[in-house]
């Protein structure tokens, strides 16, 4: 299951583990002009971990997810 929420300088989508135990802390995506910062709460620590993507970076992760093992590199087409 997921939300979807968009604010004044952002869109937060939350993702919530749903299924067979043992599930994960809710994910948070706060998608900003400059970059993309990922959110989870650490139960060990129970403190928030955040990552911060540069909009490349998302765009290679978006790719990475459909390849095979291997180091690629993305380029425009030059129509």
């Amino acid at each position: 299951m997921f939300s979807i929420e968009h604010e004044f300088d952002s869109t937060t989508v939350t993702l919530v583990d749903e299924g067979e135990t043992p599930l994960q802390e809710d994910v948070t995506l706060n998608a900003f002009a400059e970059c993309v910062t990922i959110e989870q709460l650490d139960p060990r620590t129970d403190q928030v971990q955040k990552i911060t993507l540069s909009y490349t970076q998302v765009r290679d992760l978006g790719a990475a997810l459909d390849l095979p093992e291997g180091v690629y590199r993305l380029v425009q087409d030059r129509d």
